[in-house]
This record gives structure tokens, C-alpha cells and sequence, in this order.
């Protein structure tokens, strides 16, 4: 059975409290708009609204992307909400280059940029994970996405690698921020139903208002899977929403809130055999013991932005409760307690004549961890196996400076610090102390270069420096070895262009990175779910990231300013990772990402709101699991179809079919040393599945 905690009752009590507050909030506002401007629709009134100053339009965010010169990426809700089930981040990435995402059970997914977190099967490392600029992921580094609902967000944005500056330095692989709407942006009311393959159903709300100089929004889901694996049914509850006051025209303060109750159960990996021929088969001891993985977790949060002409000035503090329930190889039982302030201010005038953009800032995170682990007695707890208090501190200065010594061209030089300390002190001394601590201090410097060939064309390089410090789950203090786990530095070297015209959109960044000290997690066969973390000497990540969006054909049937178009949609992503001149591993592919990976999509949208097509997904080349390079997964290639409505206005609807000829394929893996054919290391991806879904909204 699924644990109950507190921290769910509570989840529950105040999102039922916000329901009931803010469509009365919502609904004030409507009549009191109606009342002012009689003749004039809502939705044409809420135009004329001065918008958010604490939260960026899609628009404005994908302006201050343009202001940096390396890979980063703007996924508007819109791309994926309307034509897909929005189930996992996935669904929201899949069409972002140099993103590899791959589902494994529930809402987990296995997600890398650049190669970042390879090893690592079971939480999130080397990419931090944020939502409305607030930490998900805890202040020692992990992530997860289970607290992630696809369906709450405006846009999403994705900075790779060192290009994710103003989120910190502790993440080689770059960030992702997931952006909620605003009362001024948001529908007054929305609603939306999902059902599909394997037992999916997802119901979903938002209500959203402008009162004076207040503003709200709020949105609730509520999903369930039986799964398309045998033990991997789960449930989960999503809320979060936000409130803004304007103080002054240019004073805002903001206050955010989120809160979700999820209960999985874990599958497990399988052989490489099990997993191409019987699928949906769950691993045995998975089954033995119920493994789950279930969480609770509450987030608050304030953010205040003040414009002083040419300067903006952002501070913020928040805090989060998250309490981990996870029987695995043992029951472990993590109250986690973060918490942290913010600032960033951004400068952008003429210095002699010259335009100069100044940004800079500081982050505080610091986290606490109640940590205790149980024998996991068939999904129950048994005896105290340890316990510990973990405690964190991250601290991070960073500076950016945009100059531009033409109007088009910007030399562009900054720099991050970190400082980072672990601490640990055992509860639990009978297996002996691991108390312990360590501290890291790292300088992340950045140069670049950006060009604006013309309004729409963009050039960009940049050479930089990034860092990764070790987590608990690196750290063994009591074990020397361990102990000495060194922070993972990585060089990268980037060159690109971008652009965006009316019938062709494109992406395209080389880079390489030279990495010291690589963190890898290489799973222990006689302990599933635990891994033994190492320092590869010397490696590197080089590769291509290519994204393409054109109108194939137009007017075909339809002709005018608005015709009916055959719109391509191209991701590619090449992934060239290697060891260099390693002790054990010598230039061995380093395991766990395709060379080649490609997602396509062929859409015919028609003007009045008609589309559909195929799409696929192709891996044509398999990849090692293991660091010696001894066994590999098999290469596969999916068709998908979809087809629907979407007006824009108040409705759309969506019937998406997946892996259409039903074959069995490995979506995601772990990483061993050494591997053999009864490695089980292999997570078997989805067969052919189907979901439908509507969605409603009132303006």
C-alpha cells in the first residue's frame, strides 16, 4: 500500500483553501472590469493591462535569450498542451536539440543536456531544475520530476550547459526553469480531461484574475496510471499558483505557492533480453518488495522586482517541505527542509556612447536533511539501518557584462562563484560514524561573443567554465575513498546560430566540452537502486544540436494572409562522448546517450484550426551501458500520428497515437562498470498506446 503523511493532509487542506479563495478573486474582477468598459470584451481589456513585472512574457523571455550568446531554448505551452497529453517532461522537451529525455515509469524520466548526469538512473543529476526561477531540485543537488505538472506552465526555458549563469554554477549541464501564468496572462477559467493507454486519466483546472493592482492565478491536476509495465500504477496530486500585488507602476511583488502528493511504484530495470521480449514484465525484487517512490512536498515563495529607470532590481526568498517515502533496496525516509534568498539587478543604458547590458547577482541555498533508512520489509519498514542530520550551503555570486563595441556586435565577459559545503552527522553509530564534511570553492569564468546579423539572425561562441559538486549520495565520509569524491569541471567551447522568420525557424549549436574529474554512477548488479560513484581522470563531450522548423508547402488548399500550411519540425541531436587516455577505460565511449537521436514531425494546420500528421522517433545507431563497452541497447525507431483542433480561443481537442507498429524497444538504461547479459540495467519502453484529450477556457 501507498504511505499517507502529514505533509499530504496539509497539501490538501490549503490547495482546497486556495480553490474556493481565488475564484471568488477571479470572479470580482471579471464583474468589476464589465463594469468599467461595458462595450469593450474582457479579453481585449486585459491587453490594454500593464503586464507582470515579476514574470516575463514568453515574448520577453525569449528576448533575454537572445541576449546570450550559446545555446538556450523558449518551449511555449501552446507547442505541446494542445496536441499531446502533456504526461512527462518529455512531452515538453522532446523538440528542444541536445536534450535527451526518456521516460522510465510514472513521471520519471531520465534526462540529459550535453551528456550531463549520463551515469545516473535514479534521481536527476547535472541540471538544476527550477520553477518561476524557485529551486526544485534540494540545496545537495538532486532532482526530481514528479513534482513537475506540464499542464501549469506559460513557457519553459532551457539554458545549456554554462549558458544557465543566472541560476547558479553548480550544474554542467545547464537549467530549466518552468514558468506559471500571471492573472494577466492567464484565461479566467480553464478546464482539461485526458484519458489514454494503459489506465491514464488526468483532470485539470485554472481560474485566473485581475483585481486593481492585484492579480492571481491558480491550477490543480489530478492524474492516475496503471502503467504499461506491471507494477507501475500511480496517482498523483499537483496545485500550485501565485498572487501579485503592483505597489507602484514599477513595483511589484509577487507571492507563490505549490504544493503535490504523488504515489508511484518502480518496475526496476531488466536484462537487455527481458526487456526486447517481455516488456512489461516488472524486475522480480521490485515485486518482493513494492518498491515506490512517493512525495510530498510543499513550496512558498516571494519575489519583488522595482524598475529604477534603465535598472531592474529582483529579490526573493522561499522555502520548501519535501518529505521523501522510498522503498527500494531500503525504505528510505527523508524529511527535506530547504530554503533561500535571492537577488539579481540588470543594467542596460549607453556608456559613451556605446549600449552595455549589466546583469549580476547572488543566490543563497541551503537545505537540511532528516535522513533515516529502514530494512524494506516488503514495502514496510523494518529495523534502523542509519540515520543521519545532512546539511548544505550554497552560496553563488555571478556577473555578466554586455558590450557593444557596434550595435550589432556584442563582446560579452562574466564570471561565477560558488561556494558549497556538505556536512553530515551520524545518528545511527553502530555501523560505525560517518560524520564528515567538505567544502568547495570554484570560479566559473565566461567570454563570448553575440551578433545580430540582422533582427532575426543571430550568430554567437563562447568559451566557459562550469562546475558540479559532489551530492550526499557521493560522499561517504566515513570511507577515505569516497570521501575524496573531487567537484566534476568542465571547459566548453560553443559556436551557433539561431533565427526566426515568418516560414523557417532554425537552432543550430556545435560544442565541445573538456571535462575533469566526470562524476560517474556506475550501478552495483547486487544492489539495485544503489550505484558506486567515481572520478573519470580526463574525458570530453563534443556534438551537434540542430533544430529546424519550415512551411514545406503553403496554400494548398486555403490561399490568402492566412494559408494553410506543411509545417516540418526537425530536432537532431549527434552526442560524441568519450574517455581520454583513461587508466581503466582508456578512450572508451563513455555509456548511457545515442550517437544520433531525431525527433520529426510533418503537421498540416489548416486556418481554422484543423491538423494533424506523423511523427517520429529515431535512434539508428545502439549505445553502450557499460564503461568497459561490452554490451549495448538495440536501435528503434517509433511512428507516432496525431490529429486535431485548436482555435485559439476557448477550445481545442487532440487523438495522438505512439510506437503505432508496436515494437519493443529500451527507452532508458542504467550504467555499469562492466556488463554481461544478465545485467539488469535495461527500462523497457511503452508499446503502442493512444490518448485523446479536450480542454476548455473562458477569456
Amino acid at each position: 500500500m501507498f504511505p499517507v503523511s502529514t505533509r499530504a493532509r496539509r497539501l490538501w487542506l490549503a490547495s482546497a483553501s486556495a480553490a474556493c479563495m481565488l475564484p471568488a478573486f477571479a470572479a470580482t474582477a471579471q464583474a468589476q472590469n464589465s463594469q468599467t468598459l461595458p462595450t469593450i470584451s474582457v479579453e481585449g481589456e486585459r491587453q490594454q493591462q500593464a503586464g507582470s513585472l515579476t514574470v516575463q512574457t514568453a515574448q520577453q523571455a525569449l528576448n533575454e535569450i537572445r541576449q546570450t550568446p550559446g545555446g538556450a531554448a523558449i518551449v511555449r505551452a501552446e507547442d505541446y498542451k494542445t496536441s499531446t497529453p502533456a504526461a512527462t517532461v518529455k512531452d515538453i522537451l522532446d523538440y528542444v536539440p541536445g536534450v535527451f529525455a526518456q521516460p522510465k515509469w510514472g513521471d520519471d524520466t531520465r534526462l540529459s543536456i550535453r551528456g550531463s548526469g549520463l551515469s545516473r538512473n535514479f534521481h536527476l543529476r547535472g541540471v538544476q531544475l527550477y520553477m518561476d526561477g524557485i529551486p526544485i531540485n534540494t540545496a545537495d543537488g538532486y532532482g526530481d520530476f514528479q513534482e513537475i505538472d506540464p499542464t501549469a506552465y506559460r513557457y519553459v526555458e532551457v539554458h545549456k550547459g554554462a549558458n544557465a549563469l543566472r541560476f547558479g554554477a553548480n550544474a554542467m549541464g545547464g537549467a530549466i526553469n518552468f514558468v506559471t501564468p500571471t492573472g494577466y496572462d492567464a484565461p479566467r477559467a480553464g478546464f482539461s480531461a485526458d484519458v489514454g493507454s494503459f489506465g491514464f486519466s488526468r483532470i485539470q483546472a485554472n481560474t485566473a484574475g485581475v483585481n486593481g493592482a492585484w492579480d492571481g492565478f491558480l491550477t490543480a491536476s489530478g492524474q492516475r496510471a496503471d502503467g504499461f509495465r506491471d507494477h507501475s500504477d500511480g496517482h498523483a496530486f499537483r496545485g500550485s499558483g501565485n498572487i501579485g500585488y503592483k505597489i507602484t507602476p514599477d513595483i511589484e511583488t509577487r507571492f507563490y505557492f505549490n504544493g503535490n502528493s504523488v504515489r508511484q511504484r518502480i518496475p526496476g530495470a531488466v536484462t537487455r533480453t527481458s526487456a526486447l521480449t517481455t516488456p512489461e514484465l516488472a524486475a522480480p525484487g521490485n515485486v518482493t518488495n513494492d518498491q515506490q517512490r512517493n512525495i510530498d512536498t510543499l513550496r512558498f515563495a516571494n519575489k519583488t522586482t522595482a524598475r529604477f529607470g534603465s535598472t531592474t532590481v529582483e529579490v526573493g526568498a522561499f522555502a520548501v517541505d519535501r518529505h521523501l517515502m522510498h522503498p527500494i533496496f531500503q525504505w528510505l525516509d527523508y524529511q527535506y527542509d530547504d530554503y533561500g534568498v535571492f537577488g539579481r539587478v540588470s543594467d542596460d543604458r549607453s556608456i559613451g556612447g556605446y549600449r552595455n547590458r549589466l546583469v549580476a547577482g547572488v543566490n543563497v541555498h541551503n537545505g537540511r536533511i532528516d535522513n533515516k533508512q529502514y530494512a524494506n520489509i516488503g514495502g514496510y519498514k523494518g529495523a534502523l539501518l542509519s540515520s543521519s542530520i545532512d546539511k548544505s550551503k550554497n552560496n553563488t555570486f555571478y556577473i555578466e557584462d554586455s558590450f557593444y563595441v557596434l550595435p550589432t556586435v556584442a563582446i560579452v565577459g562574466g564570471t561565477q562563484f560558488l561556494n558549497a559545503t556538505r556536512d553530515r552527522r551520524d545518528r545511527f553509530l553502530s555501523n560505525g560514524d560517518q560524520s564528515g564534511s567538505t567544502e568547495f570553492n570554484i570560479w566559473s569564468p565566461k567570454a563570448g561573443l553575440l551578433w545580430d546579423i540582422d533582427p532575426s539572425w543571430q550568430a554567437f561562441a563562447n568559451v566557459s567554465r562550469s562546475a558540479e559538486v559532489p551530492s550526499f549520495g557521493e560522499n561517504s565520509f566515513a570511507n577515505v575513498t569516497l570521501s575524496s569524491i573531487k567537484p566534476q569541471r568542465a571547459t566548453t567551447y560553443e559556436i551557433g546560430t539561431r533565427g526566426r522568420r515568418p516560414d523557417l525557424t532554425w537552432d543550430l549549436a556545435l560544442y565541445r566540452a573538456d571535462i575533469d574529474n566526470e562524476l560517474l554512477c556506475l550501478t552495483n548488479p547486487n544492489t539495485p537502486g544503489a550505484c558506486n560513484v567515481v572520478n573519470a581522470q580526463k574525458s570530453f563531450h563534443q556534438g551537434i544540436e540542430a533544430g529546424l522548423g519550415f512551411a514545406l508547402l503553403k496554400s494548398l488548399f486555403v490561399e490568402g494572409d492566412a494559408p494553410d500550411r506543411l509545417w516540418l519540425n526537425l530536432a537532431y541531436t549527434f552526442n560524441d562522448f568519450h574517455f581520454r587516455n583513461d587508466p581503466l577505460y582508456g578512450n572508451n565511449a563513455i555509456p548511457g546517450a545515442p550517437p544520433h537521436y531525431l525527433r520529426a514531425e510533418l503537421l498540416y494546420r489548416h486556418p481554422t484550426g484543423w491538423f494533424a500528421g506523423p511523427n517520429l522517433e529515431w535512434v539508428p545507431q545502439s549505445y553502450y551501458v557499460d564503461s568497459a563497452n561490452t554490451l549495448r541497447t538495440k536501435p528503434y525507431a517509433l511512428l507516432g500520428a496525431k490529429i486535431g483542433y485548436d482555435n485559439s480561443q476557448w477550445f481545442s481537442a487532440y487523438i495522438e497515437g505512439r510506437n503505432l507498429t508496436n515494437i519493443k524497444y529500451i527507452a532508458s538504461t542504467s550504467i555499469a562498470e562492466r556488463a554481461n547479459l544478465s545485467s539488469m540495467l535495461f527500462e523497457p519502453g511503452s508499446g503502442l498506446a493512444i490518448f485523446a484529450g479536450m480542454k476548455f477556457k473562458m477569456n
